[in-house]
């Protein structure tokens, strides 16, 4: 399993392209939690805190796709450094000037949202040129996954000590200063300035013409929703046993279920269609939630939570691969953000549900809202199956280092004529 994943590191660039993107990508997987302790350092309610969190994570859902489109059209430097240094300064001016205009806060948070970079969808266009062979674009999809797990791990531990060594203002500027670092290494790398989009049809719909492509965002909106409503149900769940601890337990076990899941899942050369694959995985995923609703003691729900985990790593893996088959050509940039989009609409919701869920009902209620939004999701798979099985074109496999979309497919699935 190791070697594989040590193959596609020592390929020239994937260790400075997956490090400086994840990197880059810190401040937006740490904004919520710096926001919520920045706000409350200074004086602000809970409310006002979700409030301004919830602000920076709208004005995100709607900057990703329109970024990704202009890194189609226009290239990764010219718009991934710009989007980054000023999503940087939004942060830097809520940092710098408080609560106080309020306004002006909110218009902080908005502008570091609206700029956040696409440096993961950017990422995964990179990878069929930077690693060649279809068995390791496959495999990097896997590690991607997992490397994802690990950032929202580490990202909020180094929030809190740099807010324990200094303060919730210097955590907000350090880690926006490191993104901007983060998003310079990936945009002065010679795939990032070299690439360059496959042609594309002139669209106002973009990627969101492709039919297939809207069936994925529709099932990932569900499998966020599931994923956002734990993230509430464990806080309840932590209540009712009196250890702010076991809320941490949980969500530990969740990320290392996803990180062992994502691992196996990259360690196998897979044959077969993905959409197929995909089917099965985000059933099994939909399936490891509904034993949360049983609620049973700490030590076992902590298991079952490891095991809830475990396919959505390989879920998201699997889901990039078909992002590549659906996506019209030279929108896959723009379709990665769409999908990173809907997923992070979806958390929201789930958030949202799972709440009243708790209050109005009980614990094993807002479990259930996550077993909903997993049935949910396997539900629009299997209603979608004729358009998912359809990709809009079918090229040969080429390497190549543009936008193709069947530049990174899967094992054994001949997307074009045999040689």
């Amino acid at each position: 399993m190791a070697a594989g994943y040590l193959d596609i590191l020592r390929a020239r660039h994937a260790a400075r392209l997956l490090t400086g993107t994840l990197v880059g990508r810190l401040p937006s997987g740490t904004a919520h939690i710096a926001i919520v302790l920045f706000t409350r350092a200074e004086g602000g309610s809970y409310t006002l805190a979700g409030a301004l969190a919830a602000a920076y994570g709208l004005a995100t859902a709607v900057g990703q796709p329109l970024l990704g489109r202009a890194v189609d059209l226009y290239g990764q430097p010219r718009v991934q450094l710009p989007a980054a240094v000023l999503s940087a300064l939004g942060m830097a001016l809520l940092a710098l000037v408080g609560l106080d205009p309020l306004p002006l806060a909110y218009l902080a948070v908005v502008v570091a949202g609206v700029a956040t970079p696409p440096l993961e969808g950017g990422l995964r266009a990179l990878w069929p040129s930077v690693l060649k062979r279809e068995d390791q674009v496959h495999r990097a999809y896997a590690m991607d996954a997992v490397a994802q797990e690990v950032m929202f791990t580490v990202g909020p531990l180094l929030v809190t000590v740099l807010v324990a060594l200094w303060s919730p203002a210097a955590a907000l500027l350090v880690i926006n200063a490191i993104g901007v670092l983060g998003a310079l290494s990936v945009v002065l790398s010679e795939p990032s300035r070299t690439w360059r989009s496959a042609p594309r049809e002139a669209h106002w719909l973009g990627a969101l013409r492709s039919p297939g492509l809207l069936a994925l965002l529709g099932t990932f909106f569900f499998v966020g929703l599931a994923l956002g409503s734990i993230t509430v149900a464990g806080v309840a769940y932590a209540d009712d046993h009196g250890r702010e601890s076991v809320y941490g337990w949980l969500m530990a076990a969740v990320g290392l279920g996803a990180l062992i899941g994502g691992l196996a899942y990259g360690a196998r050369q897979w044959t077969g269609a993905p959409e197929r694959r995909l089917r099965i995985v985000v059933g099994l995923l939909a399936l490891g939630y509904l034993p949360l609703t049983l609620t049973p003691s700490v030590p076992v729900m902590t298991a079952l939570a490891a095991l809830a985990g475990v396919f959505l790593a390989p879920a998201i893996a699997c889901s990039f691969i078909v992002v590549d088959r659906h996506a019209p050509r030279g929108t896959v940039t723009e379709a990665f953000s769409w999908l990173v989009t809907t997923f992070g609409v979806g958390a929201a919701a789930g958030t949202a549900v799972a709440g009243p869920a708790a209050e109005l009902g009980s614990t094993a209620w807002s479990f259930a809202v996550a077993g909903a939004g997993g049935a949910a999701a396997l539900t629009v798979l299997l209603a979608t199956g004729k358009v998912l099985a359809a990709p809009a074109r079918t090229p040969a496999v080429v390497a190549v280092s543009e936008n193709d979309r069947n530049g990174a497919v899967e094992p054994g699935f001949s997307t074009g004529p045999k040689a």
